[in-house]
């Protein structure tokens, strides 16, 4: 009979974990892993990332450009528009993703304390979840803020008078809104992929560059395979479209209201297969 009584009384500890435990063991790997991604070692090519737009920008706003197009400000949502998909977009958010993401395990992995966690009471899927967020919120405080200062740093050296109209009576304040939550969105996406290419690969620098690859040659793909790709529904958002090139093959901008939610579905399928790959991950760290 004690026995018995024993059994009910132990069966709910052995059941899964409540709701509201979860969430305080993300939160506490999330503010574990926020110091490590912004006052860790590997911090600092991030910081080089993020600094690279501005460092260009304050040059430019230094020593400004004699061609004409710097010349007129009607220009300047055109030429902001480039730098952003070319510099900001497609290489310091790409590869600023890239390396926070994949060091939330790889570099564990690296550093050989990998098992602190595994051996600790949470839940695997618990574990995935808690570093994605820290991710998440790592790169979306920088890269957003790259954005937000590099449009400000754009606009406001040149043509000051004209900047305060654009930004406060004309699109401007929407313009930057826009780019902020593009650059959110890719950082959602993109921190997905890349959290998956560090629990899958031992090496993940050459699907990384496949990744980048395939990114870059987006504009060259047939309609169909373009929409295989993050970039397609990044620029599907863009307040200001720029040209892809003369050789690039034409295809219609998803709408906003299949981009947003495609992405973030696509971003919860990734991540449930990581926690699908962690479940059954085994440590050997020999063999890194």
């Amino acid at each position: 009979m004690s026995s018995a009584e024993t059994t009910i009384v132990n069966k709910p500890k052995s059941e899964g974990l409540p709701l509201q435990l979860w969430l305080r063991q993300i939160g506490a790997i999330l503010r574990l892993e926020l110091k490590k991604n912004f006052f860790g070692k590997r911090a600092v090519l991030v910081y080089l990332l993020a600094l690279m737009p501005i460092a260009l920008l304050t040059l430019i706003a230094i020593l400004p450009p004699a061609a004409r197009e710097w010349l007129d400000f009607a220009q300047y949502p055109s030429l902001f528009a480039i730098i952003y998909n070319a510099l900001i977009l497609r290489t310091v958010v790409f590869f600023g993703c890239a390396w926070i993401f994949m060091n939330l395990f790889r570099g564990e992995i690296v550093d050989r304390s990998l098992h602190y966690y595994f051996l600790s009471s949470v839940r695997r899927e618990v574990l995935v979840t808690g570093k994605y967020v820290s991710g998440l919120v790592t790169s979306v405080l920088l890269f957003t803020g790259v954005t937000v200062l590099s449009m400000l740093l754009m606009f406001f050296p040149h043509f000051y008078s004209a900047s305060m109209r654009f930004f406060f009576e004309g699109h401007g304040l929407t313009q930057l809104l826009t780019y902020a939550g593009i650059t959110i969105l890719a950082c959602i996406g993109y921190g997905a992929f890349f959290l998956v290419v560090g629990l899958f690969f031992r090496n993940p620098i050459i699907p990384s560059l496949l990744l980048y690859g395939w990114e870059w040659l987006n504009f060259l793909l047939p309609p169909l395979l373009k929409k295989v790709s993050v970039i397609h529904y990044l620029n599907s958002l863009v307040p200001v479209p720029i040209s892809e090139g003369p050789f690039a093959v034409i295809a219609e901008p998803t709408p906003a209201w299949i981009s947003v939610p495609g992405l973030l579905i696509v971003t919860a399928i990734v991540l449930i297969a990581a926690g699908t790959r962690i479940r059954h991950m085994e440590i050997r760290y020999g063999s890194d």
